[in-house]
């Protein structure tokens, strides 16, 4: 019958809802959300004999819920990207040159330390994870463009972020990350104007 059978589904619909309610509110996918932030607070790039570096620090904040599963033993993956871009009438936001470093930072039982690693060769063991972040959010003097590549005198700008690699957990976590908003660290990127050959540095207060 027609009335049954528009019940029925009405019922299969509403039932359905209220599944995947309970689902997402299962404990850990549906705490009270406290996500973390990581803002550059200063960037500052440089000319030497050969390349330009870049010097910067950030307030990393993972929130109580990353800081937990990195406790845990789940290792995180960070990506510090910067982006040199030039504007021109025929061609707006031209790429210039650009650096990329992965850190990894994870928890090792045996010695209770925090380890942070990175391509460029860092590896150190903290008994705090404050420490570790603190050091994380320190950049200086990481080569990040030949000196030829940028004409001396003309102006550039500079893009700079640090933020959570979530493409790099574990594939279960990854469909947490995509459902709990605890994953999210807001990663706030800063922009700057500079002149190649002089000092090119922003402070963001």
């Amino acid at each position: 019958m027609p009335f049954c059978k528009n019940n029925l589904d009405r019922m299969s619909r509403r039932w359905r809802t209220w599944v995947v309610a309970f689902l997402l509110c299962l404990p850990g996918l549906c705490s009270p959300a406290w996500a973390g932030s990581i803002e550059a607070t200063s960037a500052r790039l440089t000319l030497n004999e050969e390349a330009y570096v870049l010097s910067a620090e950030f307030n990393v904040d993972l929130g109580p819920h990353l800081e937990e599963i990195v406790t845990r033993g789940v290792p995180l993956y960070f990506q510090l990207e910067l982006e040199i871009t030039r504007n021109r009438w025929f061609w707006p936001g031209e790429h210039i040159a650009g650096r990329t470093l992965t850190y990894r930072l994870a928890y090792v039982p045996l010695s209770r330390q925090y380890r942070l690693s990175s391509a460029s060769g860092l590896s150190q063991d903290f008994a705090k994870l404050a420490d570790a972040l603190r050091v994380m959010g320190r950049t200086a003097a990481l080569p990040v463009a030949e000196r030829s590549a940028l004409k001396p005198g003309e102006p550039y700008q500079a893009a700079l972020r640090l933020s959570l690699d979530r493409q790099q957990l574990p594939k279960p976590l990854q469909l947490d990350a995509i459902a709990n908003k605890d994953w999210t660290v807001d990663a706030k990127i800063l922009r700057w104007q500079f002149v190649a050959g002089s000092a090119g540095d922003r402070e963001n207060r």
